[in-house]
């Protein structure tokens, strides 16, 4: 058997038969690289001695080099094929081997992201103005009236002259009577809206002389004129006397031309402020028109709203840090218990800052019209109630505008004395003098600058100057640091009431029936 085998691997070169003793060592000799037979009786195949030993070589020479790590490879690679769940630890090792290298660098090798916030949402303008002083030389008491009259007369009811109600942070305790001519009210009113000025006895004897008894609505806000008439005219029908209150805010301003009329001729014609506040206040507009001399005795007034009830209930964060904070947390509570501490509620400074929903504040105010060309010789009235940290933020308008004068400067203490703590009062004196100034220039929205504006329209036939910037590019343009001194691309609008007052005063409108309606109207 053993020559079978050995006949068999030998016939590739040689005769059949075994090798000779000679031939196998010249062979093993030669070449070095022959192997022994095998156990299935295998050698080396029949290549010549030195071929067969540079291969054998080559062989040897990888095996020794990389056979190693090769196994190695295939060993960890078949485990992991044998055990696929293996895979899914690829991403901690992943993670790991990062951290292991982060961790490897010094902090100051790691480039820092800093968040920019928005443009506009923080208040920047101190700084802006720093730095470009070196280039410079800086209510609702006649809207609820103006609806009473409106609703008296759709409802064809008599009104009784309004009641102001007592506000917690106003605490104005003025009477119609105290602000506005009575007497004049009535008589301008007489031929579309009966007024009187006070409940007759022989109503009130039905209550038992207490108004608590007579039926009082609860009118949502903003009610539209067709409410009235399906609700509470059947009322009115059946009780012949009701009560509204409050009344702030409590009729749309979408109502047909006939009830707007009524708005315009109440505002317009039968809204006459009292003697007192009409003598001063055209003492004040001639003193304001001395001081305008440059300009012709043309000036500009300035509805600046940057009082401290103002500044909270706008919760705009400004430069006042912690102590700011402070102020104004406890100016909410007082005037608003509870409404912006509620559990849910997020404020958002730098929103509402973005939004333009912040009261400009008196630099703003400053910066802007330099900004549009009005120069440090311009007379301006300001028209404000106490300005929150006066001393500071009045300073850089001041700067600016050296001319400026308020009520309180044009006015002695003497003369401002019968109406200093009333509130309404003030106002109406402020309303006064900005309705004759050339331009009026409005910084915050209310009733006071809607009504005066729409006011003033009228009085000079649509051709009243009114600026109203866009806060919103104003928030932007004070938050760039890259900004010069001209802002003449602030957009500016002129806005009014939406009512054709001129044509509708020439309406009139009939009176079927008379009942009482009292009306109870917030300051």
């Amino acid at each position: 058997m053993p020559g079978h085998a050995y006949s068999r691997l030998g016939s590739f070169g040689g005769a059949a038969g075994a090798p000779s003793s000679s031939s196998a060592q010249a062979g093993s000799g030669a070449g070095g690289g022959s192997r022994a037979p095998t156990k299935g009786g295998g050698s080396a195949r029949g290549a010549p001695g030195t071929a067969a030993s540079a291969m054998a070589a080559a062989r040897a020479g990888v095996g020794r080099g990389g056979g190693v790590a090769r196994r190695a490879a295939r060993g960890v690679l078949a485990a992991l094929l044998r055990r696929q769940a293996v895979f899914l630890f690829a991403p901690l090792l992943y993670v790991a081997a990062m951290l292991l290298y982060m961790g490897s660098l010094p902090l100051d090798a790691v480039p820092r992201i800093i968040a920019r916030r928005p443009p506009g949402s923080v208040y920047r303008s101190p700084q802006l103005y720093a730095r470009l002083r070196v280039d410079m030389d800086a209510d609702n008491s006649t809207d609820a009236i103006c609806n009473a009259v409106a609703i008296a007369g759709f409802l064809n009811a008599t009104l009784i002259i309004p009641n102001f109600h007592f506000h917690s942070i106003w605490k104005d305790p003025s009477k119609f009577s105290d602000i506005y001519d009575k007497d004049h009210f009535v008589q301008h009113l007489q031929n579309d809206v009966r007024v009187v000025h006070k409940i007759p006895n022989f109503i009130m004897e039905r209550f038992g002389h207490n108004l608590s008894n007579v039926f009082n609505f609860k009118i949502k806000a903003w009610a539209r004129i067709q409410y009235y008439k399906d609700v509470v005219l059947p009322k009115l029908i059946e009780e012949r006397f009701i009560r509204i209150s409050p009344f702030a805010n409590r009729l749309s301003f979408d109502a047909p031309p006939a009830v707007q009329r009524l708005r315009c001729l109440a505002n317009f014609e039968a809204l006459k402020f009292s003697k007192p506040i009409v003598s001063l206040s055209q003492t004040l507009v001639y003193r304001m028109r001395e001081k305008s001399f440059e300009s012709d005795g043309k000036y500009i007034s300035v509805h600046l709203r940057f009082e401290e009830d103002m500044v909270a209930f706008s919760c705009c964060v400004y430069d006042g840090g912690d102590e700011e904070k402070k102020e104004m947390d406890a100016a909410r509570e007082i005037g608003w218990r509870g409404k912006f501490t509620k559990r849910g509620r997020v404020i958002r400074p730098g929103v509402i800052r973005m939004n333009g929903k912040c009261p400009l504040t008196p630099l703003e105010v400053g910066l802007m019209l330099r900004g549009m060309g009005f120069s440090n010789k311009t007379a301006i009235f300001l028209a404000s109630g106490k300005i929150y940290r006066a001393k500071k933020n009045m300073a850089p308008l001041l700067e600016m505008f050296p001319l400026l004068q308020t009520k309180e400067t044009l006015a002695s203490e003497e003369e401002l004395a019968p109406f200093k703590n009333f509130s309404s009062r003030m106002a109406a004196i402020d309303y006064s003098v900005c309705a004759q100034s050339e331009i009026f220039v409005t910084t915050q929205g209310g009733n006071f600058p809607h009504f005066l504006t729409g006011h003033r329209r009228y009085l000079y036939g649509g051709h009243s100057k009114t600026i109203k910037p866009d806060k919103r590019r104003l928030a932007v343009l004070f938050d760039n640091p890259r900004i010069g001194i001209d802002l003449r691309n602030i957009i500016m609008t002129d806005e009014g009431l939406d009512v054709l007052c001129h044509n509708a005063l020439t309406q009139k409108r009939s009176r079927d029936f008379l009942v009482m309606l009292d009306i109870d109207s917030y300051l």
